[in-house]
């Protein structure tokens, strides 16, 4: 993928179903993004998407928050 784009972090919210979250998984892929991890944890995923899309994460009902993946460094 090109340099634009960008991976995010999205949490959604506790009362999100199964069938919402593939709906909003999928619409993120007809975006051209691409789901890179499913967390096990807690109800979300990152996703690899162009940087021209990235407000359609905020947008979305499902979503409780949303962070560009970033590196960590420790001292």
């Amino acid at each position: 993928m090109s340099s634009d784009h960008k991976t995010f972090i999205v949490t959604l919210k506790e009362t999100c179903t199964d069938p919402a979250i593939a709906k909003f998984k999928s619409s993120l892929e007809a975006l051209g993004g691409e789901i890179q991890h499913e967390y096990s944890l807690i109800k979300g995923f990152s996703v690899k998407l162009p940087s021209i899309h990235s407000q359609a994460l905020q947008e979305n009902d499902a979503v409780a928050t949303v962070e560009e993946d970033q590196e960590v460094k420790t001292q």
